[in-house]
């Protein structure tokens, strides 16, 4: 038993081994195979190379190697993609997401009205999408202090501000200063829409364009994520409303977008820059431009895109 069992297994170690051996055999035969004709095929590209090179240069012979041959085909074909990448450029830019209408500020210098004018934090470049951003502030209490002249040394360099002379800045005074700012903003800008968003909000700047592109159709609009809430009577409390009773025996504000960030069109912008002495403000902005609108034919967007607690997929703007 011993013995036949000892010759069992040296037939099937034999067999192994010859498996292995025509496998091995295999995998060499086939990389032999893959080797020669890539060796074949890049025999082939060389010879053609050297065809169209003389070809183009006109001599039975190439004056310079193949290798170099390689670098100038491929410095060609760099530059064609190069122009096709300027022309799709030079037409975006065309396009961006500018309005087709424009206002005649100058006769001799027509200028398409720009789409939006926001109040945020960076500024870009208008001819490309047709977006005007501005950072928004104020002078300090202490006026010509330190923090006014960082502020117009760092304007000079950047021009990135939009600045209200005439307001202070200060947390209580943010109703105030989005008045302000939709009512100097009109003056300074003629543009489609006006749009105001907090320093601590990321802003998808396509995709913006791309849906304020999309109710141009509409003369006046106020765009954002519109909510209500309860007013707080308490003065302790953080969001406190001391015209709480004006508000009803429920206690709730009337519908209006989220101060993260929202939209207006130039009609209710310029409401706003005519009425600026006697539109009421309240404790908070947001709430203090619905109440502007209220009495106003005005269209309301609830928009959740402009909800900015999360950013999703085609959002317009993010919370940090």
């Amino acid at each position: 038993m011993q013995s036949r069992g000892s010759s069992n297994k040296l037939s099937s170690m034999i067999a192994r081994t010859r498996i292995s051996s025509l496998l091995l055999s295999m995998f060499a035969t086939f990389a032999s195979i893959y080797v020669a004709g890539r060796l074949w095929q890049d025999a082939q590209t060389r010879v053609r190379l050297i065809k169209e090179l003389d070809r183009i240069t006109g001599y039975g012979k190439s004056a310079i190697s193949v290798d170099d041959t390689l670098k100038i085909i491929a410095c060609r074909e760099q530059r064609k993609k190069l122009l096709e990448l300027e022309m799709q450029l030079a037409a975006a830019g065309q396009e961006g997401f500018k309005s087709k209408g424009s206002t005649d500020t100058d006769d001799k210098d027509p200028k398409k009205r720009p789409l939006v004018v926001i109040g945020a934090a960076l500024k870009k470049r208008e001819n490309e999408k047709g977006i005007i951003t501005r950072f928004v502030i104020g002078r300090s209490a202490n006026r010509g202090d330190s923090l006014d002249q960082d502020i117009d040394s760092e304007n000079k360099q950047t021009n990135d501000f939009f600045i209200l002379d005439h307001h202070v800045e200060a947390p209580k005074e943010f109703p105030n200063k989005a008045k302000l700012f939709f009512a100097y903003a009109v003056d300074k800008w003629d543009a489609e829409y006006y749009a105001k968003v907090n320093d601590d909000v990321y802003v998808n700047i396509d995709s913006l364009g791309a849906t304020l592109a999309t109710h141009l159709d509409k003369p006046r609009v106020y765009i954002g994520c519109m909510k209500s809430g309860d007013v707080f009577s308490e003065p302790g409390h953080k969001w406190y409303e001391p015209d709480w009773w004006k508000f009803g025996d429920k206690k709730l504000y009337f519908r209006h977008a989220s101060g993260e960030m929202y939209v207006i069109s130039r009609a209710p912008a310029k409401f706003i820059s005519i009425n600026r002495s006697i539109l009421r403000t309240y404790a908070h902005d947001d709430v203090s431009a619905g109440s502007w609108f209220l009495g106003l034919d005005v269209k309301y967007l609830n928009e959740g895109k402009f909800c900015c607690s999360s950013w999703s997929s085609g959002a317009i703007c993010a919370g940090v």
